[in-house]
C-alpha cells in the first residue's frame, strides 16, 4: 500500500471517530448562518495583533506552513461550497480549531463555510503534517547552542543545566480500550506527555502517549531520551522534580523528611526556582492551543500527533515564548502526583547521580 493510500485509509477511520465525537448538540441546536468570505474579507483585514489573537501564530508562520503543505502528500484540493480550498485556508482552519476550546465542530465549519466532512479531513491531514515536522523543529540543543543555554541557567543560579524535564496530563474522554489505565490520580482520563524545554521555554524533546495512570519515572525509562541522555548531556545535565530518579545527567531534589541540611535546602530552593520555566512552557502551550485542555478525538494515536503538532507550532512561534502566563493549579498536578510516589522511587536513584548532586550542592551559592 502506498503512503497516500495508507493516509486515505487512516483518514477514513479518523472521519468515523471525528463525526462520532461531534456532540449531538451541534446538529440539534439551531445552526448559525455560515460566515461567507471570512478569510477573503475578515481575516484579510486583520492587523498582526488581531491575527495572532485569532490564530495563535504570526501571519508569516501561517504562510510558511501553507507553503510547506502545498507540496506535501497531505494537501489536495479539497473543495468547499465556494470552490477549492487553498493550502493557506487549510492552515487557518486548523489553527482556529487548535486554538479554541469551547466551540463545536459545527461552529468551526460554519465559520469557514465548509462541511463537517471537509473539516475532519483538514484537521486530520494538518495534524499529521505538522506533527511530522517535529523532526526538523523539535531538536536537542546543538553543540553551539549548549553553552548559551548553560550560561543562561548559570546566571539564574544553577550551573551545568541544559534543560528542564516534566510531564503533563492531557484530558481525554473515556477510552473504549483499557480505560482504567488512562484514569489518573487527579480522577480524570488522560494520556501523558514528557517534555524537556530550555531557558526560553523552547521545546527540546517530546515523548507522548503513555496512559495517565503511569508514573513519570516509568515514562522516562520507556522514552528514547533515557537511553541517550548521557550522550546528549555529556558533562551537563537536566533538572527534574521528585517524580524522577536522580541520575548522573538528571538531578532531582533531596527528599525532605525534616532533616535536610542548610546546603540541601538551598539546593532544593534553587532547583525549584529554576524549574518554573517548564511550568510556564506548559501554560503557554495550553493557553494558546486550547484544545489541549480536553481533546475530543477518539483514537489515542491521533491525539498523540495532535499534541506533537501543537509543540511544533509552539516552537515556530518563538517570539511569544517570553510571554508571562499565570500557572493554573490544574497544570501543576505533577507536584502532588509525584509526592505520592517519591519515596517508592528513591531506591532507583543512581549512585553517580547522587554523587553529582552532592557536588553541585556544594558549589551553589548560599542564599
Amino acid at each position: 500500500m502506498s503512503d497516500l493510500e495508507d493516509l486515505s485509509s487512516s483518514e477514513s477511520e479518523f472521519s468515523d471517530c471525528f463525526l462520532t465525537s461531534s456532540n449531538d448538540e451541534d446538529d440539534r441546536r439551531e445552526r448559525k448562518p455560515k460566515n461567507e468570505k471570512y478569510i477573503e474579507q475578515t481575516v484579510a483585514s486583520y492587523g498582526e495583533e488581531d491575527f495572532v489573537e485569532h490564530f495563535r501564530v504570526k501571519r508569516e508562520i501561517a504562510i510558511y506552513l501553507s507553503q510547506q503543505l502545498q507540496n506535501s502528500q497531505y494537501y489536495f484540493h479539497q473543495a468547499g461550497e465556494h470552490g477549492k480550498l487553498t493550502s493557506y485556508e487549510y492552515v487557518l482552519v486548523f489553527l482556529w480549531y487548535a486554538g479554541h476550546e469551547a466551540i463545536g465542530f459545527r461552529d468551526v465549519a460554519d465559520r469557514f463555510d465548509i462541511s463537517l466532512s471537509t473539516l475532519h479531513k483538514i484537521i486530520y491531514r494538518m495534524t499529521y503534517f505538522i506533527s511530522n515536522m517535529s523532526y526538523q523543529i523539535i531538536k536537542w540543543p546543538s553543540e553551539e547552542e549548549k553553552p548559551i543555554i548553560e550560561e543562561n541557567f548559570r546566571r539564574k543560579g544553577f550551573p551545568g543545566v541544559l534543560g528542564i524535564i516534566d510531564g503533563t496530563h492531557i484530558r481525554i474522554d473515556k477510552p473504549s480500550e483499557d480505560p482504567d489505565s488512562y484514569y489518573n490520580r487527579k480522577s480524570f482520563f488522560s494520556f501523558q506527555a514528557q517534555v524537556v524545554c530550555d531557558h526560553r521555554r523552547f521545546i527540546r524533546d517530546v515523548f507522548v502517549g503513555f496512559p495517565g495512570s503511569v508514573h513519570d519515572s516509568r515514562v522516562l525509562r520507556a522514552s528514547p531520551l533515557f537511553e541517550t541522555l548521557e550522550e546528549k548531556c555529556q558533562n551537563n545535565y537536566i533538572l527534574g522534580d521528585s517524580g524522577y530518579p536522580c541520575l548522573k545527567n538528571l538531578l532531582t531534589p533531596f527528599r525532605d523528611r525534616g532533616d535536610l541540611t542548610r546546603r540541601q535546602q538551598n539546593f532544593n530552593r534553587k532547583l525549584s526556582g529554576t524549574r518554573y520555566v517548564i511550568e510556564h512552557c506548559f501554560g503557554i502551550l495550553k493557553q494558546k492551543y486550547r484544545q489541549l485542555y480536553h481533546l475530543k478525538m477518539r483514537k489515542i494515536e491521533d491525539m498523540v500527533h495532535f499534541f506533537r503538532a501543537c509543540c511544533v507550532l509552539h516552537n515556530l512561534n518563538t517570539d511569544d515564548l517570553d510571554d508571562i502566563v499565570e500557572i493554573n493549579e490544574n497544570e501543576e498536578e505533577n507536584q502532588q502526583r509525584n509526592a505520592l510516589a517519591a519515596d517508592a522511587d528513591e531506591g532507583r536513584d543512581d549512585g553517580a547521580g547522587i554523587r553529582r548532586r552532592n557536588e553541585v550542592m556544594n558549589i551553589l551559592r548560599m542564599d
